[in-house]
């Protein structure tokens, strides 16, 4: 049964949004890599740092030259160039097999058509390749094109869940959809990074830094915190 999001929800989505763009921000979408090349660094950065995943990719374009000769590389080869990412022979199948399937689909490694897919259309266009899930087709969507796909990775589950907009067994992969109806469509770029920023820089994993957050009011832990103090 679908859940229902609450306005509650959905304004204090916008009140976060506002607090870490005055904070960490402005994030203003700009497009950082090249459609193919932008889901093929995310498939490298999975279960694997943003920094490892990026010197993958320039391992693999400095073995082979293009993506297209990474298309029809041998797996072994692929994976040899890219084992700095981890799991290096799973994620050799996946480049393998996605950029195949853009080539078989288009003629040519181009992913330009999923702008005009709707976006759920295009979701599901890139999930129905092997080992592109949900985070993935998120990001490649959100990052290279612009679309409002909020994407989740670690540290926005992480800080979503502590501030109650998730629920704590809300899985990762229903964390998406959920997440997605609560924000604004221009307004979800904005807050994958903002999420991921304060993630990274205040609301940690092992130690959150409650006493300078600026959401601590909002958010339930911080306010349990504040109270015992």
């Amino acid at each position: 049964m679908p859940r229902i999001i609450t306005k509650t929800a959905i304004n204090m989505v916008r009140e976060i949004i506002e607090r870490l763009s005055r904070q960490h921000g402005p994030f203003i979408w700009k497009q950082r890599l090249e459609p193919v090349e932008e889901l093929v660094t995310t498939i490298l950065s999975q279960n694997t740092t943003d920094t490892n995943a990026a010197r993958a990719f320039q391992s693999l374009i400095g073995k082979f030259g293009s993506l297209e000769e990474v298309a029809v590389a041998r797996v072994e080869d692929i994976e040899i160039s890219i084992n700095v990412s981890g799991l290096a022979r799973q994620k050799a199948v996946y480049i393998k097999e996605a950029l195949n399937r853009i080539i078989e689909h288009q003629g040519d490694l181009s992913l330009g058509f999923l702008q005009d897919f709707p976006l759920e259309e295009a979701k599901s266009w890139l999930t129905s390749i092997l080992g592109v899930g949900k985070k993935t087709a998120a990001v490649t969507l959100c990052f290279a094109f612009g679309m409002p796909a909020m994407a989740v990775d670690t540290h926005v589950y992480r800080v979503t869940k502590r501030l109650g907009l998730i629920k704590d067994n809300t899985t990762i992969d229903r964390a998406h959809d959920l997440l997605e109806q609560m924000v604004p469509p221009e307004k979800v770029y904005s807050l994958h990074v903002s999420l991921i920023t304060h993630g990274r820089k205040t609301c940690k994993a092992l130690r959150p830094l409650c006493d300078s957050c600026t959401l601590a009011d909002i958010c339930p832990i911080g306010k349990a915190k504040n109270i015992r103090s």
